[in-house]
């Protein structure tokens, strides 16, 4: 069997992405293939499930549904999404989604309305800026970015079609969620034991 490579010349769509090895993790933004790493550290993992629990716990029964990575996020730039057109689908850590419609067997098809990335080396630069600048564009209304050395969280909210300054939340922080203001998440709980 021969290895699998990308042509860096090449632009990409979901179609393609559709047609890449099962083995092969990888985003694909504006056309362009981002490798993911193969499994993401022990600790990544404990601060993941335990945010996923909470929101999941706290969505049950409403509305809004939680998922965690990996979870293909397509995002159409134009009104036109045929797989063959759309160049972007993402997986982040966790999304979470209101409207139902965005919904389907092969994930979410807009943006979601809230967005989590757990930084680590690998994926940094990518989250602090190319998807910063990327889930401004589409209209995800919080992106928070989860920095597990630092143990400190940062939370973009969309205010005007722009991100301002993120509210950055440590250890002794409570995190009032802005889409659900009935739901606090104490930083602590999330990093405790890493």
């Amino acid at each position: 069997m021969s290895e699998f490579a990308f042509n860096l010349n090449e632009k990409y769509t979901y179609k393609d992405y559709l047609d890449f090895p099962e083995n092969i993790r990888c985003e694909l933004i504006n056309g362009v293939i981002y490798n993911m790493s193969p499994a993401p550290r022990r600790y990544h993992q404990k601060i993941s499930t335990r945010l996923l629990v909470k929101f999941f716990n706290y969505l049950e029964n409403k509305p809004c549904e939680v998922y965690d990575a990996p979870f293909d996020v397509r995002l159409p730039l134009t009104k036109e999404n045929s797989d063959f057109l759309i160049n972007t689908v993402v997986q982040p850590d966790i999304v979470v989604v209101c409207d139902k419609f965005k919904l389907d067997d092969a994930g979410c098809l807009g943006a979601p309305d809230l967005i989590v990335e757990i930084i680590s080396e690998s994926t940094a630069s990518k989250d602090l800026k190319i998807k910063f600048n990327l889930y401004e564009k589409v209209g995800v209304k919080e992106y928070w970015i989860v920095f597990p050395d630092e143990k400190i969280i940062q939370i973009f909210k969309l205010k005007n079609g722009e991100y301002g300054k993120p509210e950055v939340f440590g250890l002794d922080d409570k995190i009032v969620v802005g889409l659900f203001p009935d739901l606090t998440i104490e930083v602590n709980d999330l990093f405790r034991s890493i």
